[in-house]
């Protein structure tokens, strides 16, 4: 498993020379249990779980990608809820975050199919729209299907809460 290690900026890397400190980023696999990473620990707990995001915007879906890969989550993206469907199956992630408005086949559309399916029925899954005014109607079906729903845009701290809460189910 691969993750993104940093050295912290501070005065005591740049010595007594007075030279300014460089942060650099390299790859190196996590070698143990709890391995600390300049001064943060990783817990492999947290690398090892996957989220799948589904949404038919890339940049969203790369954004989301970006944030959580940064926090130690494994990501699998769709951007579409068919893809989404078979990414679920595929992977079997620990959560997904899923966007309600797309074409075809829409979040609710997926959200059915999911709880359809004795494999997958349990996931944890937020629902990330823009949309502000949701139909009473859609907001009771997607609580009695046991979705979390938030409002676009998430913050990076919203993000991490949504994958924390998800992730605790």
């Amino acid at each position: 498993m691969l993750m993104f290690r940093t050295l912290p900026a501070d005065n005591r890397l740049a010595g007594r020379s007075g030279r300014k400190a460089h942060i650099r980023l390299d790859r190196r696999p996590v070698t143990s249990e709890n391995e600390t990473i300049g001064t943060m620990a990783v817990s492999t707990a947290i690398a090892t779980r996957t989220i799948l995001i589904v949404d038919d915007d890339p940049s969203v879906t790369e954004t989301f990608e970006r944030m959580l890969r940064l926090e130690g989550y494994q990501v699998a993206t769709a951007l579409s809820a068919e893809a989404g469907l078979r990414e679920a199956e595929r992977a079997h992630p620990d959560a997904i975050i899923l966007d309600l408005r797309m074409p075809l086949v829409d979040g609710l559309q997926f959200l059915r199919r999911l709880r359809a399916n004795a494999g997958l029925s349990d996931l944890p899954v937020a629902i990330v729209t823009g949309d502000y005014f949701l139909d009473d109607s859609i907001s009771r079906e997607l609580h009695d299907l046991g979705a979390e729903v938030r409002f676009k845009p998430l913050w990076l701290e919203d993000l991490l809460a949504l994958a924390r809460n998800l992730l605790k189910a």
